[in-house]
């Protein structure tokens, strides 16, 4: 065979070979290019994928914030401060009324009362047949949880009970009398005001001293307690308002409680 003819038969050999592997690599190809088009930026020079992140939504209306508070538009908060004896703490919402409207801007009013029960005595019973309770001084303070990760306490309060009731009323040495014909303590509304615009909810911690009498009609068996009660509260974000921002603000006065209650004894 000459020179010329046996060019001839390895050309076509190479051009044969080259049909039958073609087709599997160009599979092979299109496997790889599915694989590289599922991660993002690895697509060819002719393809652009965007991957969309969702930035964080600082939305007060999507951050859980348990409260019975905003649940009921109002609660009763319940210590044992002797066996038998209770102290109750009753808030509900005064303005606005619907605790779903209570943002971080607005002005937001409660009212509260405390009051005590003997249940070892009849409801009727006359004061000498009861343990008498006096309440010397409420404080109130605050933390916020917000969307930042940030803490602030804008709200807070303290005052002698006997300056927030009228002068009539049963007092001593030790206080204000709660179980009295009068009724107990009465604040009948408190603001909270601007709270920092990311705010989707606020706790207020109230600390109230007493004076708890051990047998009834006995001055010497009194003793010392502190009673906190937690109050927890939802914020919600104002319509059309973003609340990933800051701004700082004030509230004043009272509020009161759902929650939980703890006593310390101090004597």
């Amino acid at each position: 065979m000459s020179k010329l003819s046996r060019r001839r038969v390895r050309a076509a050999a190479a051009t044969l070979a080259l049909a039958i592997v073609a087709p599997a690599v160009l599979s092979g190809c299109s496997q790889i290019t599915d694989v590289l088009g599922a991660f993002p930026g690895q697509a060819g020079s002719n393809q652009s994928v965007v991957v969309a992140t969702p930035a964080p939504q600082a939305s007060a209306g999507t951050k859980p914030f348990d409260s019975q508070f905003t649940y009921d538009g109002s609660v009763r908060l319940t210590s044992q401060v002797a066996d038998g004896l209770e102290l109750r703490l009753d808030v509900w919402a005064v303005d606005p009324k619907r605790t779903m409207e209570w943002t971080a801007t607005n002005e937001k009013q409660l009212g509260f009362a405390v009051n005590i029960v003997d249940d070892r005595v009849d409801e009727k019973a006359v004061l000498a047949q009861k343990r008498r309770v006096y309440v010397s001084s409420i404080s109130i303070t605050s933390q916020t949880a917000q969307t930042s990760g940030q803490v602030s306490s804008p709200f807070q309060f303290s005052a002698d009970p006997r300056t927030l009731v009228p002068s009539d009323t049963l007092r001593s040495d030790r206080g204000l009398l709660l179980n009295s014909f009068q009724g107990g303590l009465l604040v009948p509304t408190t603001s909270i005001r601007q709270l920092p615009a990311d705010t989707y909810g606020i706790t207020l911690e109230f600390a109230l001293n007493v004076a708890v009498e051990g047998t009834a009609n006995t001055d010497t068996s009194f003793s010392q307690q502190t009673v906190y009660q937690y109050l927890p509260i939802a914020i919600f974000a104002d319509e059309g308002q973003s609340t990933s921002g800051q701004s700082t603000g004030t509230s004043s006065t009272t509020g009161r409680a759902p929650g939980w209650g703890q006593t310390t004894n101090q004597g």
